[in-house]
């Protein structure tokens, strides 16, 4: 079951960024190190239970929508100060407080359909005995990535699956 995560239309928060003007640039998405002094795009998590998603980098402007559950991971695609434009698995994007993302890695499970099954594998190699399927939708948090496979953990589950069913992590990113 799937947790609609969002309180607003995505029509109107797409509407309030283009109205400040802050729309993706490519510069945004090139790998550069930002006024945190960390690379820009990366993925992070929620950190709390309640996060208010800005139209832009001030308190000043409305809240969009709100998150309601930590752990989701999302992207930083540009900073602003202590402030971090971030776009979910679902492609919204806004603004949050620094404080409110977390370093620790999770992803989300994708697949092509809904009703499609990821398969979690007790070991790196689809010949390995297969631990669990899981739902698109489904958070794991990341313990480790190499040659297109990740580690991953959960309520209930912990295994290795293809890092191309993963999104909150890059095509052959290495995590440790």
């Amino acid at each position: 079951m799937m947790v609609k995560w969002r309180t607003i239309s995505m029509v109107f928060a797409a509407a309030m960024l283009s109205a400040v003007g802050l729309e993706t640039t490519a510069a945004a998405k090139d790998s550069a190190l930002s006024t945190s002094g960390l690379p820009v795009p990366r993925y992070v998590s929620l950190k709390s239970d309640h996060v208010n998603v800005r139209a832009g980098p001030t308190k000043d402007n409305d809240v969009a929508w709100v998150y309601t559950k930590a752990g989701l991971p999302v992207e930083i695609t540009a900073e602003f100060e202590n402030w971090r434009r971030i776009r979910d698995s679902e492609g919204a994007e806004g603004w949050v407080y620094h404080s409110l993302l977390s370093g620790r890695r999770t992803a989300v499970v994708t697949m092509k359909t809904k009703n499609d099954f990821a398969l979690l594998y007790d070991r790196a190699d689809v010949q390995g005995n297969v631990a669990a399927r899981l739902q698109a939708g489904v958070v794991a948090q990341v313990k480790h990535c190499a040659s297109g496979w990740c580690h991953v953990a959960g309520d209930g589950f912990d295994g290795w699956i293809e890092q191309q069913r993963l999104w909150g992590v890059y095509a052959d990113e290495k995590i440790n």
